[in-house]
């Protein structure tokens, strides 16, 4: 009895190891591709568990104020018959409401301030050196770059934390999982609903072309684009900004998890590059830095050429970007301006 162990750690380690997923894209040819992805697909939407019965937006712009260019509105919608989703959405100040403008998504990470440091909300010290740390007002530098954008607080942070810290001690993305998951409902599906909703209030925009909506998001906001725009077809590219690692290395190993970015069994059946793989044919671009702490580069590289291969096999090879750039856990502003003008 040599493999005696007490430890859950190392259980868990050798629990994974032993077994692959059962749907892991294995594939070469556009036909494996196809072959491949409606079943995928199809399980990974079982996997989501329930889905919210969607109500009236019965949206309203609680603000409006125009600086440096950009309009800055608050405005709150219904999700749910027991949610509300709080957002801001940016736009040029010369933007025309004719339904020819592009939009994109904007999800924030595992933060405190949630949505208005992805907004370039500055109005304290806090604010200001988690937009520098990260350079994470990506909305903002969209915005200035001519795109509407909307950001929304993710449930259980901003302005949807129950006040920040409701248990202390504990992380409230763990507790509200646990809720979540005695009633069959996944907080990140939960997530990805609202995302759903926010398309759905962007089709009642006066300045926006549907057909021309994207994504992206950094950490956490990684996590909520690949899985969203997986599932969402009318979001038409993405960029995945530090979220690309097996469920191995960032889960499993590290523990670089929490409540709001899972659902059970995925990895029983789908790793994290399967399921960006699951994007293909739209547009991919995935931001992975060298000096990552939260992914290190060497576990981002193995999901790159996984989802890579992916790619090649659905005959999109040039619309998978990779920017594998000299910085850390943080929005790069090198390939995705550039992508976004490309693909919206």
């Amino acid at each position: 009895m040599a493999k005696r162990n007490f430890s859950m750690v190392e259980y868990f380690k050798r629990v994974t190891q032993a077994r692959s997923p059962e749907l892991a894209f294995t594939g070469n040819t556009r036909e494996d591709f196809e072959a491949w992805h409606p079943v995928a697909m199809s399980k990974l939407l079982e996997l989501l568990g329930r889905w919210p019965v969607p109500v009236d937006l019965d949206a309203e712009v609680v603000s409006s104020i125009e600086e440096d260019g950009i309009i800055r509105e608050r405005v709150i919608f219904d999700a749910e018959e027991h949610m509300s989703v709080p957002c801001v959405v940016l736009r040029p100040a010369e933007m025309a409401g004719d339904g020819s403008n592009a939009a994109i998504v904007c999800s924030h990470g595992h933060g405190q301030f949630g949505k208005e440091s992805v907004a370039g909300n500055r109005s304290f010290a806090a604010l200001e050196a988690e937009i520098g740390g990260l350079n994470y007002d990506y909305g903002m530098q969209m915005a200035h770059r001519g795109y509407l954008t909307i950001s929304l607080d993710l449930r259980v942070f901003g302005e949807r934390a129950d006040g920040g810290n409701p248990y202390p001690g504990r992380d409230r993305c763990n507790v509200h999982f646990n809720r979540g998951m005695i009633l069959g409902f996944h907080t990140l599906t939960l997530n990805i609903f609202d995302v759903r909703r926010c398309v759905d209030y962007l089709l009642t925009r006066p300045e926006v072309d549907g057909g021309r909506i994207g994504m992206m998001g950094l950490s956490q906001g990684g996590t909520q684009t690949t899985f969203s725009t997986a599932v969402e077809p009318r979001i038409k590219c993405a960029d995945v900004i530090g979220y690309a690692s097996p469920w191995y290395d960032f889960c499993t190993t590290r523990g670089n998890i929490c409540g709001s970015q899972v659902v059970p069994s995925i990895l029983k059946y789908l790793d994290t590059h399967d399921i960006q793989g699951l994007i293909a044919p739209r547009p991919l671009l995935i931001e992975a830095g060298i000096h990552d702490l939260c992914f290190p580069i060497e576990d981002q590289l193995k999901s790159v050429r996984a989802v890579q291969r992916i790619y090649e096999a659905a005959g999109a090879a040039d619309d998978f970007w990779v920017d594998v750039h000299p910085a850390g856990h943080a929005f790069a502003a090198n390939k995705a301006f550039e992508f976004f003008d490309k693909y919206l």
